[in-house]
């Protein structure tokens, strides 16, 4: 018997009525009267599903739809049409049974009270999910522990760094152990150090609790690090689903062939075989075809003297990037 999916999104759609406002006194009188729109399709037609357990990137540039998404399935905001399940509920909906089982962190928003010690704030979450004492005391001390921050449990939320107030935002998501969590650039403005500290917790929480996780993010070390799967979202559309190791195969068209010459060799007796991305003799980097790579690898050899020959798949960030850049075929938005 099939496993129905903890998410299931079917062409999901949300669409904003935008007033367009023009310059000049007359105009802003007229406006009074007479107001023009557009409409602006943040999310189109959108489907996807999700297995309890997965951890998923949600990858896309800014304004790609990435938060109204996330937003939709927490209930925040209605779509303009289409379905989506979260744990079997409409979220939308917002049925108490729904909000307790799902958690959401914001990295640019607080859900910390400013002015309150830390540990006033995860007080306040426990009675707002009806958290017993034992779970309570039992769930803080696990987390508290793994994110190594028990000397800060007492100190104003104002005068915690970034990076610590991160981890007591994620705190105050598992508080209720959800089995949903929606994170929302949770290592953005985080130093080196500490995106590292959120991402090996997010690792080992999800592994050992099997919680669901869409996780969206501009960092490449994120996703790399936590996540097999991605979907990737542009314009308001799905452009990839699918696992992170396939993206290569499926969007470069090209490899990359480090070559270390053993002989003097210039510019110009390079050139016919690729494109020179980087040249300092004796190494020499040439961007190629696929589909011509193991030709010109023989070529080259057969050529010149050369003392080692790599080939690579271009970074999967730049591939990413290009996906990010392609134009929508739909114009984004049109007058109403």
């Amino acid at each position: 018997m099939k496993i129905m999916a903890i998410i299931q999104v079917e062409s999901l759609t949300k669409e904003y009525r935008k007033y367009i406002k023009q310059p000049g006194l007359w105009n802003a009188v007229k406006g009074l009267v007479y107001r023009e729109y557009e409409t602006v399709r943040a999310v189109r037609e959108i489907s996807f599903a999700i297995e309890e357990g997965e951890l998923v990137g949600f990858l896309g540039p800014n304004g790609a739809g990435k938060t109204t998404t996330l937003k939709m399935l927490s209930g925040l905001i209605y779509p303009t049409s289409g379905k989506a399940r979260v744990m079997g509920f409409v979220p939308w909906q917002r049925r108490n049974e729904f909000r307790r089982n799902f958690g959401l962190v914001m990295g640019q928003k607080n859900q910390l009270w400013w002015d309150l010690p830390a540990t006033e704030s995860l007080l306040l979450n426990k009675e707002l999910y009806g958290v017993s004492d034992r779970d309570y005391k039992k769930i803080v001390g696990q987390l508290v522990a793994l994110l190594d921050i028990e000397k800060l449990l007492g100190v104003t939320v104002r005068e915690l760094s970034l990076g610590e107030r991160m981890k007591f935002e994620l705190i105050a998501a598992l508080l209720h152990s959800p089995r949903v969590v929606y994170l929302d650039e949770p290592t953005i403005g985080l130093d080196v150090v500490s995106q590292k500290s959120i991402r090996e917790f997010i690792q080992e929480y999800n592994q050992h609790e099997g919680n669901t996780f869409i996780l969206t993010s501009h960092y490449m070390d994120d996703i790399s690090t936590l996540c097999d799967r991605v979907i990737i979202i542009n314009h308001g559309r799905i452009r990839y689903d699918g696992r992170l190791r396939d993206i290569v195969g499926e969007f470069s068209q090209w490899k990359v062939i480090t070559l270390d010459f053993a002989e003097e060799v210039t510019r110009e007796q390079v050139d016919p075989f690729g494109e020179v991305v980087a040249f300092s003799p004796p190494e020499t980097k040439l961007r190629v075809a696929r589909t011509e790579c193991s030709r010109i690898c023989q070529q080259v050899m057969d050529t010149f003297d050369v003392r080692d020959l790599t080939v690579e798949d271009p970074p999967i960030e730049e591939i990413i990037g290009k996906i990010f850049t392609e134009q929508s075929d739909d114009a984004v938005s049109a007058c109403a």
